[in-house]
């Protein structure tokens, strides 16, 4: 994530408005005219030319021609993952499980005996060797150790970590999907207040980057954890909790809807959308596709990925919760999975979303618009997985995160990060979406690239303008995003934001 040199205050932010503020000679929009902007009571209330706003009460800030936006969100966050990443062994770097394997034996020699070691963003699909218990144990042999797949779809655990989670028996250790998740569940946790801790701090360091608001997907009752956590002190941040199919009923019999506000200091919290998963994902083979993977026998199991739900029982849970209000966000990646949620939308006639979209036989591309499905998509897995998916994607890839198609065929695109597969960094998106590429190689298909005023609508609930009547969710950057070079973009300088109308970073 960039290094932000402003000086940050956190402000709480609870149901007192915010004092009035003028903010002078700021640029209205990407590439917007020199303005004055009033703002009171969490609300803009005026616009005016450079200079011919009238003295009014409250602040006056003079912010020199730089450039106002609306407040960002990323609309796709597993946030105590992200949070606990912060403080976990990185290996997204390793080149091999081996490699892998003694980057934990030498984090494990500086933890305090019988700690379990977590690590995370390791990246199997391109190693020339296999995960496997023996390769950990005979590093660390003395305490559990966990290392979880960048894509959340796996985990590789030595014999002890095996134990821990009563999967003792398994052959290799690499548990994958269900079985990952249901070892992530049984493992040592933090407490309830240090969890909230480090989600809090994760929270103020995404307001530097000008977010404002995430939709939240973490594997739990999101709903319990975001009043209790915003119950305890202030977070800079507005949420959707998302709804997992195991708290489904629970929230229809509390009469949980999507979009209503939870009862939470500011009005920052509310009901998300209701998660659920159709296959895997690509570096983790499972993925749901019409051809078969590189390697494997068409028509023996896992050949062709993973289906999580049939058809029917997708349809089922759709009408289920859309018929109580609860819009679904469908998990799809394969081609044959996201064909499959298109089908069930299609059955049941709502509107929701799907997350991911990543590989589209071009037949399904009209449909999103055609069906009102809009695609949560994230950008920086197009250029991560780049490698993985022309190896295991081979001759697909030009409809492999077709975000350009998408966009001409009249989908509604919304950007976020997935973290932590990737950072969760607003500015590391729109970049991804606009340049297709992280390093110095040529853009990953650049056909596919979308122009930087559509990122930022998709970064922005689909506000593209700022007007009188908006909430006060903004973002001051020290650039104009359409002109920015690559490199600034990517690490644009946030010199301010706000929510409701009070200052979560900065002004320094």
């Amino acid at each position: 994530m960039s290094t932000v040199t402003t000086a940050m205050t956190t402000t709480t932010t609870t149901a007192a408005p915010a004092p009035p503020v003028t903010l002078r000679r700021v640029h209205l929009g990407a590439g917007g005219p020199l303005s004055d902007v009033r703002i009171e009571n969490g609300l803009v209330t005026a616009v005016f030319p450079a200079g011919d706003s009238p003295r009014a009460d409250g602040q006056s800030l003079d912010l020199d021609g730089r450039t106002l936006l609306p407040g960002l969100w990323d609309s796709h966050v597993h946030m105590v993952q992200w949070a606990g990443t912060r403080r976990r062994l990185d290996v997204s770097g390793a080149g091999s499980a081996r490699a892998a394997a003694e980057a934990s034996g030498e984090r494990a020699a500086t933890l305090p005996p019988g700690e379990a070691l977590i690590g995370y963003g390791f990246r199997d699909g391109l190693w020339p060797d296999a995960p496997h218990k023996h390769l950990l144990d005979a590093v660390v042999p003395d305490r559990p150790v966990l290392l979880i797949s960048t894509d959340l779809h796996s985990a590789w655990l030595n014999s002890a970590g095996l134990a821990l989670v009563d999967r003792g028996d398994h052959p290799t250790g690499l548990l994958r999907e269900q079985e990952c998740i249901d070892a992530m569940v049984k493992l040592p946790s933090a407490s309830a207040e240090s969890t909230d801790e480090w989600v809090r701090d994760a929270c103020a360091a995404a307001a530097a980057r000008g977010i404002t608001g995430i939709v939240d997907f973490e594997y739990a009752d999101n709903i319990a954890d975001w009043t209790r956590r915003m119950d305890g002190a202030s977070v800079p941040l507005r949420v959707a909790a998302a709804i997992w199919p195991a708290h489904l009923e629970a929230a229809i019999s509390r009469g949980l809807r999507t979009g209503r506000p939870l009862d939470a200091p500011g009005g920052l919290l509310e009901v998300g959308p209701f998660k659920l998963l159709t296959d895997g994902s690509l570096n983790t083979r499972t993925a749901l596709c019409h051809e078969a993977y590189p390697g494997s026998v068409p028509g023996e199991p896992g050949s062709h990925g993973l289906e999580e739900l049939t058809l029917e029982e997708l349809v089922s849970l759709l009408r289920r919760a859309s018929s109580n209000g609860l819009v679904p966000a469908v998990h799809a990646i394969g081609d044959r999975a996201n064909e499959m949620a298109l089908d069930a939308f299609e059955t049941v006639r709502c509107h929701g979303r799907i997350e991911h979209g990543q590989l589209l036989a071009p037949k399904e591309i009209p449909r999103f618009a055609e069906l009102g499905v809009t695609v949560g998509i994230q950008p920086t897995h197009a250029v991560d997985d780049r490698d993985v998916a022309d190896r295991h994607w081979a001759g697909r890839t030009h409809r492999a995160y077709a975000f350009a198609d998408l966009l001409a065929a009249g989908a509604l695109l919304e950007l976020g990060s997935d973290a932590p597969v990737a950072p969760l960094d607003p500015w590391l998106t729109i970049a991804s979406a606009v340049t297709r590429t992280a390093d110095e190689r040529p853009a990953w298909h650049p056909e596919q690239r979308i122009p930087v005023s559509d990122a930022l609508a998709g970064s922005s609930q689909g506000r593209r303008l700022i007007r009188v009547g908006d909430r006060a969710d903004l973002v001051v950057t020290e650039a104009d995003p359409l002109i920015a070079d690559a490199r600034t973009l990517r690490d644009m300088p946030v010199y301010a934001t706000m929510l409701a109308g009070a200052w979560t970073h900065g002004p320094s």
